[in-house]
């Protein structure tokens, strides 16, 4: 019944080559629970306790050097459905962020289904990187019900100073998306200047060719020559 635990854990700046000052750190891990039983979900034996006592865990990832707790999150091996959707939506986030394709989503889906109903569970997050340097971290994996079942490993973490602008290149992209507005804009209004500019000279063009037509066939009468010519005839 007594469960054994193993942790895999990776940390990481998403779609970026290292860890910078400052980043948005995305922190992985699946614990597997493995029991002689072969049983996943279990009650621990507890004769004194009120009522039935379900197992959960805690993760940690730790400097054990500064006593700080960099994340943590809980975790339970008793609901298999709500860890299967936890995963799924988790994993299919994370494929997406990076540009994956339906194909490769939905393989990354369907091994993290596995993996759950094989007896692991994901923990995910995110932290900001501290200042540069080496930190030699830990993961635990503590339980609240079993004695000698908690379960550790060393996570080292590197990084490295801030040499790209903004965090995951945030700021670059937005610099590159106010000057090509601003390059719109400038283009936008270089044409209706130039549509108004032809607009008037067609229209003085042809303005102009109307009063020569009317010099070449003659003088244009004034207004009310007709009436008076037609008065003098019945005179």
């Amino acid at each position: 019944m007594m469960p054994s635990l193993s942790i895999d854990v990776t940390c990481e700046t998403e779609g970026e080559e290292g860890i910078q000052e400052g980043d948005v750190v995305t922190i992985q891990a699946w614990v597997t629970l493995k029991r002689d039983t072969g049983l996943v979900g279990a009650l621990p034996h507890a004769p004194r306790y009120p009522f039935h006592k379900e197992e959960s865990f805690w993760f940690l990832l730790a400097d054990p050097n500064s006593n700080d707790v960099w994340f943590s999150q809980k975790l339970s091996f008793m609901d298999e459905a709500a860890a299967v959707s936890a995963a799924s939506k988790a994993i299919e986030e994370t494929v997406e962020g990076l540009g994956a394709d339906a194909k490769e989503k939905s393989k990354a889906v369907r091994e993290a289904v596995e993996k759950v109903r094989s007896g692991s569970r994901l923990v995910m997050g995110k932290f900001l990187a501290p200042v540069e340097g080496n930190y030699n971290l830990m993961c635990y994996c503590l339980c609240d019900s079993w004695i000698g079942c908690d379960k550790k490993v060393n996570s080292k973490v590197k990084v490295l100073k801030r040499t790209r602008a903004g965090t995951r290149g945030g700021a670059a992209l937005e610099e590159s998306i106010v000057e090509d507005g601003i390059e719109e804009e400038e283009e936008s209004d270089e044409e209706e200047y130039d549509y108004e500019s032809e607009y008037s000279e067609d229209e003085a063009d042809e303005q102009d060719s109307k009063k020569k037509g009317k010099t070449a066939n003659g003088t244009v009468p004034k207004k009310g020559s007709s009436s008076e010519g037609s008065g003098t005839d019945e005179d």
